[in-house]
């Protein structure tokens, strides 16, 4: 019988928070604050069917290094609660949900959902050959806004591109300094990661320049949409709380690198989508 919370759990459902209101934020933007309700549903449905799809896939193409990695003792597949064939049907029917899903949306969405599958594709391989594989899970996530702004208003724009650009750093940053803590066990396996290529020190650093850069796009994005007060008290809040985590995690140190960590990024996706429909 297939267990409906394990796939679930194989595609951590909970960590849509990190792409969905930034899907929403930009359907916000690119309608001026006004996005049709069933224009949202439509996004919603595409970005958690693509990520689902996307996760399914990770766990697929990584399933014989998860097994040996300790920390990851908790998924599904490598608990044997999903098999392989199971994924497989899984990954086929998110993807044909997304697809229909997106063909309701305007003509350029369905044209473009080819180039935007493509990072969410080629990510877990990017492990075997660079440690910059945390700008490529970044990349594919930044899809999401991509696809909500492209979703309203049908166009690419220099706010989209800047939008998704502080997304996709931010989400690359924070994952590099999650993953920092794997540096023996990568290495171990020949797996790259900033950590593996510049020690955890160094991914560190890297992940705290990135932020600042990303939290610069977010302030820039304010200023093209000529957004209010408001928005950028959300990338205050946002900009508060990526502080607070570089400040309580060390390169030396990851006792606190958590699943409470790694959730409360969630606050920055959050906080700006919030600021940013009252801003209207």
């Amino acid at each position: 019988m297939i267990s409906i919370k394990a796939h679930i759990n194989n595609i951590a459902l909970h960590h849509t928070i990190f792409d969905l209101p930034f899907a929403f934020m930009a359907a916000i933007l690119a309608s001026n604050g006004s996005p049709s309700p069933w224009t949202l549903f439509l996004i919603a449905v595409a970005v958690t069917s693509g990520r689902a799809a996307a996760m399914a896939i990770n766990n697929l193409v990584d399933l014989k290094y998860d097994k040996k990695q300790p920390r990851m003792s908790y998924r599904a597949m490598v608990r044997g609660e999903i098999t392989k064939p199971e994924a497989m049907v899984f990954i086929i029917l998110c993807m044909i949900i997304m697809i229909v899903t997106v063909a309701q949306l305007p003509p350029i969405c369905l044209k473009l959902l080819p180039i935007a599958a493509i990072p969410f594709i080629i990510y877990p391989y990017t492990k075997r050959f660079t440690g910059w594989c945390h700008l490529f899970l970044g990349l594919a996530i930044a899809m999401a806004p991509a696809g909500g702004w492209v979703a309203v208003s049908g166009e690419i724009t220099l706010p989209m591109i800047v939008l998704c650009t502080a997304v996709a750093l931010w989400i690359g940053a924070f994952d590099a300094m999650y993953g920092a803590q794997d540096e023996k066990f990568d290495k171990s396996q020949k797996l790259h990661s900033l950590a593996t290529e510049f020690g955890a020190r160094g991914a560190f650093t890297i992940s705290a320049i990135l932020h600042v850069i990303c939290i610069i796009c977010f302030i820039a994005v304010g200023v093209m949409m000529n957004l209010g007060d408001l928005y950028y008290s959300g990338v205050g809040i946002a900009a508060g709380t990526l502080f607070y985590q570089h400040l309580i995690v060390k390169p030396w140190d990851f006792s606190r690198v958590t699943q409470e960590y790694f959730m409360r990024n969630g606050i920055v996706s959050i906080a700006i989508v919030v600021c940013t429909w009252l801003s209207y």
